[in-house]
């Protein structure tokens, strides 16, 4: 997927950009509905448009959802247009406040990240060990955010105050998982927050398949994928 959200395109026309992430919110809902990532109306995305942000409605279908009826806020949390906004509106809005490069939110109740949840993560402050290098490359750090009510605001202040440590520690992170619903992802498109929520899913799935077994990779690995592509471990 092409980025449609860039800053250029938001000054050039914001009307042209409200439309194409209307148009990009609907087909990764219906990517993630029709791979098994979301099911009935679990998860929510959004978008942030120069100081706006499109988010999609409360307990909408992601499978199922039409461009006009996605929630258009204002930067001051107003609704300007469509639905409802979801119930997690404030968490999207405050990760995009404490992130300035990301442009696109993800949250899921993907059924392997849920289930590692249930069986136990690897660590609070990374719920799974640096497997693989693409897990280490694409994903990196993922702490663990602990239970809150759906929609719950004080969610919004953990994550935030992760996102300001790791980003101290110059490790920044793109995912936080939420104990017994399932990963925040975000990215400065839609590709590369899918990218990161399809290898974190994947990783727990072989973490679980392997019963929890396998080593991480040594310190020399890390520090060579470090070296070599810059990864943030």
């Amino acid at each position: 997927m092409s980025n449609l959200l860039s800053p250029a395109v938001d000054d050039a026309n914001p009307a042209h950009a409200v439309d194409a992430a209307r148009a990009e919110i609907v087909r990764v809902g219906t990517s993630l509905f029709d791979r098994g990532y979301v099911h009935a109306s679990a998860g929510n995305i959004s978008a942030r448009i120069g100081d706006s942000h499109l988010i999609t409605p409360t307990d909408a279908a992601l499978g199922f959802l039409t461009p006009e009826r996605l929630a258009l806020v204002g930067a001051g949390g107003e609704q300007i247009a469509g639905d409802r906004a979801s119930k997690t509106l404030t968490l999207h809005r405050r990760i995009y406040a404490a992130d300035p490069t990301a442009r696109f939110v993800i949250h899921t109740h993907s059924t392997h990240l849920v289930a590692l949840t249930l069986a136990g993560v690897w660590s609070r402050d990374d719920v799974l060990p640096p497997l693989t290098p693409y897990y280490v490359m694409k994903v990196g750090h993922v702490p663990l955010i602990p239970y809150h009510r759906p929609g719950d605001p004080r969610v919004a202040d953990l994550v935030t105050a992760r996102i300001a440590d790791r980003a101290a520690q110059r490790t920044p992170i793109r995912a936080v998982l939420l104990d017994r619903l399932g990963p925040v992802v975000w990215g400065p498109d839609a590709a590369s927050a899918l990218a990161v929520l399809e290898e974190l899913e994947e990783t727990a799935r072989l973490w679980l398949l392997t019963d929890r077994r396998p080593e991480p990779l040594p310190s020399p690995a890390l520090d060579e994928l470090k070296a070599v592509f810059g990864a943030s471990w």
